[in-house]
């Protein structure tokens, strides 16, 4: 019988996914009680967080249905590449897209 502490490896991604997202919001968090330079909103926060978990999530679920070749290589160079692309359209609109508010 398993000891209960221990997790198996697809809960314990998962905790590292909500661990990393905490942090990553973290930092503006932290950063706006020193410089009016950041200055985000609450929506912000939920889009963001939306975001990071959505990605988290989909490279989880590569991660556990693919086991190794280059699909999965593939696959989460798209999903970062994807994150990154709608990070910087929301934050500078980038695309000139309604959703960057220009």
């Amino acid at each position: 019988m398993k000891n209960q502490r221990e997790m198996n490896p697809s809960n314990l991604r998962i905790t590292i996914i909500l661990t990393a997202i905490a942090l990553i919001l973290a930092i503006p968090l932290i950063t706006m009680q020193f410089t009016n330079e950041v200055n985000w909103t609450l929506s912000d926060f939920v889009v963001m967080g939306i975001l990071l978990l959505s990605t988290g999530l989909a490279i989880e679920l590569v991660m556990r249905n693919l086991k190794t070749g280059t699909s999965r290589t593939i696959l989460l160079v798209i999903i970062l590449l994807a994150l990154f692309l709608i990070w910087a359209e929301l934050a500078v609109g980038i695309f000139g897209t309604p959703f960057a508010g220009s």
